[in-house]
């Protein structure tokens, strides 16, 4: 198992910037991709940005240029920069974590921290 520990959320202005982290511990060995989605009210979890271990990474279009996802293999860490925030950023973000077992991916996920955008 791979256990997932966020951090990072809260309250911000709109035009302003947070940084999420994401610590994995347990059975890490494998892990191909980390990365961040989100889900707010009333609406389907989205991907945010993933970057797989050797540093490839892909963002949603409503992030691009905004957000800015980072990966310590070491520390098995991922964080997520946020600027330039906006009103529709506000959302649960979820950790999430993808371990591959024979070829097969295995989903782990975080507990969620909140991201409030308001005024």
């Amino acid at each position: 198992q791979v256990q997932l520990v966020e951090s990072g959320g809260g309250l911000v202005q709109p035009g302003g910037s947070l940084r999420l982290s994401c610590a994995a511990s347990g059975s890490i060995f494998s892990i191909a991709v980390m990365g961040w989605y989100r889900q707010a009210p009333g609406k389907g979890r989205e991907l945010v940005a993933r970057m797989t271990s050797g540093g490839s990474a892909n963002y949603a279009d409503s992030v691009k240029g905004r957000f800015t996802i980072s990966r310590d293999n070491a520390k098995n860490t991922v964080l997520l920069q946020m600027n330039s925030l906006k009103p529709e950023d506000t959302a649960v973000y979820y950790c999430n974590a993808i371990r591959v077992i024979s070829a097969v991916p295995n989903n782990y996920w975080g507990q969620g921290t909140q991201v409030t955008v308001s005024s």
